[in-house]
């Protein structure tokens, strides 16, 4: 065929159909520099077998007097010039081919340059490999842009490559289009659906209101439940993110891994942020992971969410973020009016006292008699009665005996949704949003991977080579192991000695390096009947 392609036609020139005719026609204009056109297509009743065809120029023609004469917003061009040039093969039904009986090769219009020929209709097509490969970068969320550039770089130039970007961004259009086929609800079930046939642990629900509509979705994959049966003993949940296309809540359950990273362990999109709709979330979630419930759960401030905490995660401890909580006293706490030039000063000792009461009292009576001093400090207290009512959810001092691993707010769920803006945009349907979603959990996934073979590929620092610290070693991740043997070393390095009382003890740190340390630098613990 590349051999015929490189002819004139003309009268006589043979094709064994019509389809390798119009490839014909199709490539003498892409190398000649004008656009093609079928005109028309002749069948008979007899056989259905198509007796002849009529290949034409592109400019072929006029535009109907009724386009012309309508007065339209957006104004097209005209484009027909009424060309003649043509090509028109018959059926040969002796010899069974197709032959060119009527050619016209003049031209009454300007023919394109060869720069840009490419950019004519009739040469840019989209190949079944082209296809995969522009489905395949638009997975990872590579820009059409960028892919575009890309795929015309690996050819040699825009000459080389047969489609635009705008063919580009029309055939992902397409198949957005087509994935949502069923609608935006349907869609959604049918990827679901997907996900069970690949694996039938995929877990998800659906809340639908009075008008069968769906309200509230919840869904969990098999990596999810299994790392919460693992790592599920403190959660963090925030619905702050919020950059889908309805604007519909947007909420992740977050915890901590074995080398201390974000893992996933479910997500919600919800129609409100009402206590019923956290209700039947946190019903579900629980459902999915076998009503296994956490031993501490962090969230904002928001008063709709803690009651329905309350009422379903009745074994666990619920905490505020202390990063709200912050967020919230420089707000509200505004110290005593002074004098205009300590204004500055007064306001930062307000917080400072503030955060020393959220987090430097291992007592409650030091801190109630500290936060009794920063009322005073305090113009106006409303804000500070009604944080003091839940002192027990953010004060270090009642939390002593609260399992957190660390943890005492919900900067997981900010970094993670932080991750997400790269990935999602407000603009996107259910499918992109979800498929996009899933690309931000796989980085994690991925970041997992990569962290368990740095722990298999390198060796653990031990500063002491005791039995207690070479089994250790072996049990934990690098992270946990360093955690673990910087307090080893600070109780081998502990010293007691008898206060004033027969069973009053004070336990000092010392160095074990043998450096001397100044009072301020060691910390000291009373501890009263120890024996």
């Amino acid at each position: 065929m590349a051999e015929v392609d490189m002819k004139v036609p003309e009268v006589g020139l043979r094709f064994k159909n019509p389809d390798e005719g119009w490839l014909f026609w199709v490539a003498y204009g892409g190398r000649t520099g004008f656009d093609v056109r079928k005109r028309c297509t002749n069948v008979s009743k007899m056989d259905s077998k198509v007796t002849s065809c009529r290949y034409v120029c592109s400019n072929e023609g006029h535009r109907t007097k009724r386009q012309t004469e309508h007065v339209t917003r957006c104004f097209r061009a005209e484009t027909r010039t009424d060309c003649k040039a043509r090509m028109v093969i018959s059926l040969d039904r002796g010899v069974g081919n197709y032959e060119v009986n009527d050619v016209v090769i003049e031209h009454n219009h300007p023919l394109h340059l060869p720069e840009t020929f490419h950019l004519m209709k009739s040469q840019r097509k989209i190949s079944e490999l082209q296809a995969f490969e522009i489905e395949t970068a638009d997975d990872p969320g590579i820009r059409p842009k960028a892919a575009h550039e890309l795929a015309t770089r690996q050819v040699g130039g825009p000459l080389n490559l047969s489609y635009t970007c705008r063919d580009r961004k029309n055939y992902l259009q397409s198949i957005r289009q087509r994935e949502l086929a069923f609608g935006q609800a349907g869609s959604m079930l049918m990827y679901f659906h997907d996900k069970i046939v690949e694996n039938p642990s995929f877990q998800y629900a659906l809340q639908l209101d009075c008008e069968e509509h769906i309200t509230n979705i919840f869904w969990a994959d098999a990596k999810m439940i299994l790392d919460y049966a693992h790592f599920g003993d403190v959660v963090t949940f925030d619905t702050t993110f919020g950059t889908n296309k309805e604007y519909r809540p947007f909420g992740v359950f977050l915890g901590l891994n074995q080398f201390r990273e974000t893992t996933i362990f479910g997500a919600a999109l919800l129609f409100d942020k009402t206590q019923a709709s956290f209700t039947w979330l946190f019903e579900t979630f629980l459902a999915a992971h076998n009503g296994k419930q956490p031993k501490t759960i962090y969230t904002d401030q928001d008063a709709a969410m803690g009651k329905a905490i309350k009422i379903v995660f009745t074994k666990s401890y619920h905490g505020l973020c202390t990063f709200h909580i912050m967020q919230n006293a420089v707000k509200h706490l505004s110290p005593v009016k002074g004098k205009e030039e300590d204004e500055g000063e007064e306001e930062s000792h307000v917080l400072s006292d503030f955060s020393a009461c959220m987090f430097g009292h291992e007592d409650e009576a030091s801190f109630e008699e500290a936060f009794q001093i920063l009322r005073s400090k305090v113009h106006k207290q409303t804000w500070l009665d009604s944080i003091y009512k839940v002192k027990e959810k953010w004060a270090e001092c009642y939390m002593r005996n609260v399992f957190s691993l660390g943890v005492r707010s919900t900067q997981l769920s900010e970094s993670f949704n932080n991750a997400l803006k790269n990935h999602l945009k407000s603009n996107f349907d259910i499918i992109r949003f979800l498929k996009h979603f899933e690309r931000s959990m796989q980085e994690k996934r991925d970041k997992e991977l990569q962290s368990e073979f740095e722990a298999r590929k390198k060796l653990p620092r031990r500063l002491m080579c005791t039995p207690m610290l070479v089994q250790a070693s072996q049990v934990y991740t690098p992270v946990i192991f360093e955690a673990f043997q910087s307090e080893y070393e600070r109780s081998m390095a502990a010293c007691a000695r008898v206060l004033d009382g027969e069973h009053n003890y004070a336990v000092v740190v010392g160095s074990l390096l043998g450096e001397v340390l100044t009072p301020s630098q060691r910390p000291v613990w009373a501890y009263r009947n120890a024996v």
